[in-house]
């Protein structure tokens, strides 16, 4: 069976490995520690086809150390305990080269599997490799974390890219025997998503499905054989959180256009529409807030629209939404003043309520001076009369600051009206 491309030009050395200039090009950091023989454990975290695998396979190829690999999807506790005990009795143990552990996708390892890993990494046992694509501090326990190094790798640059698939044409003897001419490149490289492994399966498709010799690969003739370009998106990963975090930001400073991009990249990646929809209406309350209180009700009106009708309609109502709340005058007051007093309250514990606010449902309660001095508001002019409201440890406290738009001046003014110098609102 033939290998795959990619597999085909997996790179042996540093020299030959593309990318990631950062920690193994001349000079940096993995490459020094690799040249000088004695490795660290450490964790590679990157986007998929970044390297991560290759570049274990090069340090382990390069120091000549036993190699063992580990799938966390398909290994346990009991695969980790029998590479362990191999590793002991392995023969350069003793000369001062511990083997090496490459655990793939660690981050699908329980707690125990990774329990299991801290005395043989601390003892140096084995100087683990682990390769994630998730961002470690989430899903490998703090331990085993503050054990090892982190090295994060990048999406490939278009000069990567371009130097992988010049590399391809030339070196790979099959593609040689085709002929491949590379003519038009901007379709590859948009399909790759900066992923080196997506890059040379869709080179690879390409020439299959031709006939021609040579080949040329245009644009269009990608485009042909790819259909589809599924957006990178993982619904339970990091890209979950990068972009719903890249959405709501962009609402908060206001870029429509933005905004609007991270939301067809979630619709494309097949986020759960009802997701989108919560988050839309936490920003109308965080971010815009009182600055347009209609936000709120737009964003709710949104989620009930998805709700009801369902993808693909349901894009309509969201980008809707997120074109109201990105354009709309922002304010943070209200969100600022509930944590100010939920500061406040952890800070003063529970103080009682005064005793002209509290209920008094029986003669004991009104006998003791339950509601006594309570002045209902609405028997008294413009529905406003001044008492407080407050503990009496924390009388004329302010937790709201109003902002500078045109719906909260008014708010200031009304209550600049009602409380005067009690209540000094900027």
């Amino acid at each position: 069976m033939a290998q795959p491309l990619a597999e085909r030009l997996r790179p042996t050395t540093l020299d030959g490995f593309v990318g990631q200039k950062h920690i193994v090009g001349e000079d940096a950091v993995l490459r020094k520690m690799v040249e000088s023989g004695r490795i660290l454990s450490f964790i590679l975290w990157g986007p998929p086809g970044t390297g991560k695998t290759t570049l274990a396979k090069i340090i382990a190829h390069k120091l000549n150390r036993p190699f063992y690999t580990l799938n966390a999807v398909s290994a346990g506790v009991k695969d980790v305990r029998e590479v362990i005990e191999k590793a002991k009795s392995a023969p350069l143990f003793s000369a001062g080269g511990s083997p090496i552990l490459f655990i793939d996708e660690i981050h699908r390892f329980s707690k125990s599997q990774q329990d299991s890993l801290l005395n043989a990494v601390e003892t140096g046992v084995v100087t683990l490799i682990g390769a994630t694509t998730e961002n470690p501090s989430f899903e490998v326990i703090r331990p085993l974390l503050s054990r090892c190094q982190l090295y994060v790798l990048k999406s490939l640059e278009k000069e990567d890219l371009l130097t992988l698939l010049q590399h391809a044409v030339e070196s790979d003897e099959v593609l040689k025997k085709r002929g491949v001419e590379l003519r038009e490149t901007e379709a590859l490289l948009a399909h790759s998503g900066g992923d080196a492994r997506k890059l040379l399966n869709v080179l690879e498709l390409v020439v299959e499905a031709d006939s021609d010799s040579p080949i040329v690969i245009t644009n269009e003739k990608v485009k042909q054989r790819i259909l589809t370009n599924p957006a990178a998106y993982d619904k339970d990963g990091e890209m979950h959180y990068d972009i719903i975090s890249a959405f709501i930001k962009s609402i908060r400073g206001s870029d429509p256009d933005a905004a609007l991009y991270w939301l067809a990249r979630m619709i494309e990646g097949g986020e759960d529409p009802a997701f989108i929809a919560r988050r839309l209406i936490i920003s109308a309350s965080e971010d815009i807030g009182l600055a347009n209180p209609n936000a709120l009700l737009i964003a709710n009106a949104a989620f009930d629209a998805v709700m009801k009708i369902g993808w693909p309609e349901g894009r309509i109502p969201l980008a809707q939404a997120t074109v109201y709340l990105a354009t709309s005058p922002k304010s943070n007051s209200a969100y600022m003043g509930i944590n100010i007093a939920l500061e406040k309250v952890r800070e003063t514990g529970n103080q009682p309520v005064p005793l002209h606010l509290r209920n008094a449902p029986t003669e004991l309660m009104k006998d003791l001076g339950y509601s006594d001095g309570y002045k209902y508001s609405h028997d008294y002019p413009g529905h406003f009369v001044r008492q407080h409201f407050m503990p009496d440890r924390l009388a004329g406290t302010i937790f709201w600051e109003p902002q500078e738009n045109a719906v909260e001046e008014k708010m200031k003014e009304r209550m600049k009206g009602c409380w005067g110098e009690y209540k000094k609102y900027k």
